[in-house]
């Protein structure tokens, strides 16, 4: 059968704002099921972290890292970076916002001192698009006095309060370095006066999903810039169904992730984001006889049976997404595609 391709092969391929230009061929669309926050400040801590199986890491400058610890910890997250086996892992630093004095150095210490063996700066509490852009520039032109590639650094943006919310479409396309948008829970709880303390559960009096409205919004955003959606953290690490409920939630609407705060979590997070080995194997079976009943042999037909039920190019479409996720988690189908003829002529 033809190899299909995933759905991160053809929205990079899109020509929308947030594609990689062509000077930068990056794939912006990375494995991101779990994705684990790490102190900077914290040798053992970042030591460890490079031996679990999470998708990305993120190096913290920020909520992670005391005041008086962070300017150490820049240099703790360059040695890491330069140093470590981060092997099979999407490696980001979060840096502090910009509405603080040291967002502009740690951008500059960590991208000079390790931007080779970076793939992405994350930026919290993003409220405009203006602030991609500043930050854009400033990545650029350390590129350009390092000799890096230029472009090849992603962004991923945090919307932590309302105002980012309400701004988020034009944060999505504010720059083509743009990787994800993801939703932190925590500040921007506090920011809607939000009547709870525990954050990624539900507030106390509201009987429906009180996130529902900010993850959609957020996810909206994304797709139609061909971004990635990820949810933030669930502060209770030990309560590792409480973190499976709300990731799974999170995955039903469509994203594509969620932070991990303990290591307890990353398989759960994996597993969650993951397709069932069931719906993995279905929707190849899909992309086979699609694929097979719109060709010469098939017929050219616009749609077929595949056992009791019709398929189509929207079939197709939809599971292009299941077998995009099944692949980038590393699945192997376990059945095999016989289309009619076959299936007679072993019949005869």
């Amino acid at each position: 059968m033809t190899a299909h391709p995933s759905p991160t092969t053809a929205l990079a391929g899109s020509g929308s704002a947030a594609a990689p230009s062509a000077s930068s061929p990056v794939n912006r669309l990375r494995p991101r099921r779990s994705c684990l926050a790490v102190p900077g400040s914290n040798p053992r801590f970042l030591e460890k972290a490079q031996g679990l199986p999470a998708d990305q890491v993120f190096l913290d400058l920020e909520d992670a890292c005391a005041p008086l610890a962070k300017e150490g910890a820049r240099h703790t997250i360059v040695d890491a970076l330069n140093n470590g086996d981060w092997t099979g892992k999407t490696r980001v630093v979060r840096v502090n916002d910009w509405t603080t004095h040291w967002t502009y150095r740690d951008v500059i210490t960590v991208v000079e001192g390790a931007g080779q063996n970076l793939d992405c700066i994350m930026l919290p509490k993003v409220q405009d698009a203006q602030q991609i852009v500043a930050l854009d520039l400033l990545l650029t032109q350390i590129e350009k006095t390092m000799g890096f590639e230029v472009g090849k650094i992603g962004i991923e943006a945090q919307i932590e309060n309302a105002q980012g919310l309400n701004n988020v479409n034009a944060i999505a396309q504010a720059s083509q370095r743009v990787e994800t948008i993801i939703f932190g829970p925590a500040d921007f709880m506090a920011s809607i006066n939000m009547k709870s303390l525990v954050v990624g559960e539900q507030p106390p009096g509201y009987p429906a999903d009180a996130y529902h409205f900010i993850l959609m919004k957020i996810l909206m955003a994304a797709r139609a810039n061909n971004l990635q959606a990820i949810d933030g953290p669930y502060l209770q690490i030990k309560n590792v169904d409480g973190y499976r409920e709300v990731a799974g939630r999170a995955a039903a609407l469509g994203f594509d992730g969620k932070w991990v705060l303990h290591p307890g979590q990353v398989e759960a997070a994996n597993e969650v984001f993951s397709p069932s080995q069931e719906d993995y194997d279905h929707s190849e079976l899909i992309l086979d006889a699609y694929d097979w009943c719109t060709s010469e042999a098939g017929g050219k037909k616009g749609s077929a049976m595949l056992g009791d039920e019709m398929i189509d190019e929207a079939s197709r479409k939809m599971a292009l997404v299941i077998a995009g996720k099944g692949r980038a988690a590393g699945m192997q189908r376990t059945t095999k595609f016989e289309h009619p003829s076959t299936e007679k002529t072993a019949e005869a």
